[in-house]
Parts: C-alpha cells; structure tokens; sequence
C-alpha cells in the first residue's frame, strides 16, 4: 500500500519535521504558529462547563445556533459590504473544524476534477493539498519582496486565468509574509473574479491581528464580490486557542451549500462544547481585540528589532503571527540549510518559506520566525540568536564551505 497520488508529492508538512527536530535539538519554536500561552480563562470555563453540561453528542452539522448567532454578529459589522442586511446565522454561516477545513470544504464543494484554481506564493502548505484532493489544479501568482513588503503583479494575476479558472484564494492578513492586501490590489482581484466568473475563498484568520491602527479592508466588501466570495476565519489566531480547531465559512446561500455539501462528509460538524466555548469568546469587548493586538505588535517591534540587530534584514509584517527575515548577510546557503544549522547550533527553531513556493525560489533568502510567544521565549530565542552571531563573528568561518567571510 502506498499514499495516493495526488497526496504524495506533499510528503509531512513542514510544521511537523521542524517541530520534531526543535525537540529532539531543545530548541525555542519560533517555527509553528502556535502561541506557547492558552487563551482567556471565561473562554476556557465556558468551554468547560459546556463538556460538563453538554452539548456532547453529534450537534447540527453547520453549527451550534448559539456559535452561529454569535459568528453573525461578530461578523455583520466587518461585512457590512457583502451582506447590507446583516448575516444570517443558519443561511450564511457554516461552522468547521478550524479555517483550514473551511477552506479544504470550500474547494472541495466548488470545484470538479480538471477545474484550475489561483493560488498567490507564498501559499499556506493546506492550500495546494486541498487543490490535489478536488482534482483540480492549481495556478501560482507569486509575491515578490521589494523594500516596503510583498506586492503582486495585476498583469501576471490576469494572464492566470484560463477557460479552465473558477476560483481564487486570497490569504489577507496574509501568512507568511504578515502582508495586508491594499484596496486597490483587491480592486484587481474582484476585476478579475468578475470579468473570468471566478468564486473567491477569503482566508481572514489573522482579521484582529492587524498592526500599527491600520484598516483591514476585505475582498467580499469590494463591489460586486459579496455574491461571489466565501469569508474564512476561526478561533484560534484570536483568541490564543488554536488546537480548539473552530472555524467558519460565511457566503451567501448558494455559496454555503458548496461548502456543506463537502463539510458534511468530512468532519460534519465541530465539537459542541468548544463550540459553546468559541460562542462566549466572540462575546468579548472591543477593548479585547484592540489589546490583543497591541500586544502582539510589541512582540513583533522586539523580535524584528533584535533581528535587524543581529544581522537579519526584516520585512516588517504589518499583521499576523510571522516575520520574514532575509539571511543573506548571514548565511551563503538556502533557508533550509540555515534552519537546521539554527536548530541544532542556536538552538532556536525557524521555518524555511521556500516551503510555501510552488513556482519560484524566492523564499529560498528568508527564514520565518514566529513573535506569537511570551516574553521570556522570545527573549531567550534572541538571546540564543545573539550568542550564535557572535560565535561566528569569532570563528569568521562561512557556512556552509568552511571559506572565512566578513564578521
């Protein structure tokens, strides 16, 4: 027996194979996207105290009413856009096992064997596989750093599309690169969705985690998207509770029906009581989500100061959990090469990007470190980043080669 054929080129996910070599190495993770710190405790009693008084059999399979009210309340004023008379709880709201079924439902529902999706690189690693078990295949446009951040060009977006095109995802607040679509880049998109006919699936789990008192425009607000846009986010970014695997997809009815009719016979539905849970988190105060994200914008200003010090060059994320850090006045190898060479002699645990690009090597000069970590884990990564900067600075030696090179 062996693995089917459209899953094999995936191997084990980045995430895993760096987490299991920061173990066996006991590096600081500032490779998964994870916090090391559990969410709000009335989050937490809520959640348990519904495993106490139910629900804890099957619930309906496109949400517990009091998550789905919850999710449509949360989410009219942000979608004010695409949906004028609010949300509908029960029409327009399907809750999932996390954001990245809902995104896996979403192509799994739309789309037939043969069918062509855009994809922008770097991509979240789920996207492509969710491609591959639909059938489908997937079409790169890529984002390239310049100094102010990560853009795409209109026209290489444009000449991606085919007879064959009817979807895109759009990854904004963007992972990895922190990056935040402006207005007139999805002015570019929703043009091309509506000229080519295209569904577009909006993955907005870092919707709250945006930096710096900037807006976060979204895709199904621009005219004409609202009737063609499937909006995707979850629990877990926000509220610290990532492994609760709570989601949703939010699109007008014929929209939702795509994504149930694949939703229902993945997971069919999401444990009741993290429901319950997630249904009293989305209750919070404005106050909550305005800290939130302060919060983490500091731990973002601390790592990316530290590493601008230590030699990396920053592209400073303007929200998410990420930053992505070029090494080449570090490092004469490729990312994949530098990380491991952290892991085992830093001790600190980074991502290689160049797992997140299909068509280019262009994430090949960056690493990816993770700030969603307490104060103290960051400040031991840097410390540890510091040390290893310093001991090469003595050696003078180039890695990898063993040639000396500048300190």
């Amino acid at each position: 027996m062996s693995v089917a054929d459209r899953l094999a080129p995936f191997g084990t996910t980045v995430f895993s194979r760096i987490t299991r070599l920061a173990i066996e190495h006991d590096a600081v993770n500032l490779g998964q996207g994870f916090p090391d710190f559990d969410g709000p405790p009335d989050v937490l009693r809520a959640a348990s105290d519904a495993l106490i008084a139910g629900p804890n059999q099957y619930v309906r399979s496109h949400g517990l009413p009091a998550l789905n009210q919850a999710i449509a309340e949360h989410a009219s004023p942000a979608l004010a856009g695409a949906f004028p008379q609010g949300i509908d709880p029960d029409a327009h709201v399907t809750v999932t096992a996390g954001c990245t079924e809902a995104i896996a439902a979403s192509l799994l529902g739309l789309l037939n064997p043969g069918d062509e999706v855009i994809l922008f690189e770097p991509t979240y690693d789920s996207y492509l596989a969710s491609v591959a078990l639909a059938g489908a295949k997937a079409n790169i446009v890529t984002l390239r750093a310049h100094e102010g951040g990560f853009t795409f060009d209109a026209d290489e977006l444009r000449s991606a599309v085919t007879e064959r095109t009817r979807a895109i995802v759009v990854n904004s607040p963007h992972n990895p690169t922190g990056k935040v679509f402006s207005p007139s880049e999805l002015d570019d998109i929703a043009h091309v969705c509506i000229e080519h006919d295209l569904v577009a699936i909006s993955d907005e789990v870092y919707e709250h985690l945006v930096y710096d008192g900037a807006p976060f425009p979204r895709l199904a607000n621009v005219p004409g998207m609202g009737a063609r846009t499937i909006s995707c986010s979850s629990i877990g970014k926000t509220f610290s509770l990532t492994g609760w695997k709570i989601g949703w997809a939010i699109a007008p009815p014929e929209l939702s029906a795509s994504v149930r009719a694949a939703h229902q016979f993945t997971t069919f539905c999401a444990p009741g009581a993290l429901q319950a849970g997630s249904a009293a988190a989305l209750k919070s105060p404005p106050s909550f989500y305005e800290s939130l994200a302060r919060d983490f914008q500091r731990k973002r200003d601390t790592l990316c100061e530290a590493l601008d010090d230590i030699g990396f060059r920053c592209v400073v994320p303007a929200a998410g959990y990420f930053v992505m850090a070029d090494h080449r006045a570090l490092w004469d190898g490729d990312d994949v090469s530098l990380v491991t060479h952290l892991i085992e002699n830093a001790g600190v645990a980074a991502i290689p990007p160049s797992a997140f690009y299909a068509s280019s090597d262009e994430g090949s000069r960056f690493v990816r470190f993770a700030f969603c970590k307490r104060d103290e884990t960051l400040r031991t990564a840097i410390e540890r980043l510091r040390a290893w900067r310093d001991a090469r600075r003595r050696t003078k030696t180039k890695e990898p080669g063993g040639n000396s090179r500048r300190a």
